[in-house]
């Protein structure tokens, strides 16, 4: 089960930015948004057969310990409970990048006392992250600009809950190979073996 914020509106992409322009004319100009524009953060929390959680933070709100665990832990467990009654939550391991609110030990020891293994991610590794290697530009590619946090909400959820549960399992099989080839490359950089 993966977990990881996602922001909206995307403004202009890499190839999106590109442009052949004559010798001495200058580049197009590329629009950005202010810095200091609301950014509404998702919450998303998906495993091998689909999207478990789609949390959106209201704005304003500070995602710290506590507010992780109860609007997004609470309800993630609560949930796979539900779906896999017989199998339990001890079943499930968890991964989420070394955000403070994940890391905090009153995260740590919630996990703990619910039966829930984590994973542990290494610093400044978004190559090992399904979020960063394949749900945000898939989600960014997909949906598009949306008016209010609201939309984009909905947006995700819907975009999500279509995708076949094929692509999360492929998702899965990735990021295992991933990281089988950081290990056998001793934590070097390896997207230029895949």
């Amino acid at each position: 089960m993966m977990n990881h914020g996602f922001f909206h509106k995307q403004i202009g992409r890499k190839s999106s930015n590109a442009a052949l322009v004559a010798r001495g004319d200058p580049p197009p100009t590329v629009a950005r948004r202010n810095r200091f524009a609301p950014r509404p953060l998702l919450c998303i929390f998906f495993k091998s057969t689909g999207p478990v959680l789609i949390h959106s933070v209201r704005r304003g709100q500070t995602m710290d310990h506590d507010y992780y665990i109860n609007n997004c832990l609470q309800p993630v467990i609560d949930e796979v409970k539900k779906q896999q009654p017989s199998l339990g939550i001890q079943s499930i391991k968890l991964h989420h990048d070394n955000g403070k609110p994940h890391i905090h030990q009153t995260v740590i020891n919630y996990l703990q006392s619910e039966g829930v293994t984590v994973m542990s991610h290494p610093p400044n590794s978004p190559d090992l992250s399904p979020c960063d290697f394949w749900l945000f530009d898939l989600i960014k590619q997909n949906i598009g600009d949306q008016d209010d946090s609201e939309s984009i909400h909905e947006a995700v959820i819907k975009f999500m809950k279509s995708l076949k549960r094929e692509e999360y399992r492929k998702t899965f099989d990735k990021w295992i190979e991933r990281m089988h080839l950081c290990v056998s490359n001793h934590g070097d950089y390896f997207e230029h073996l895949m």
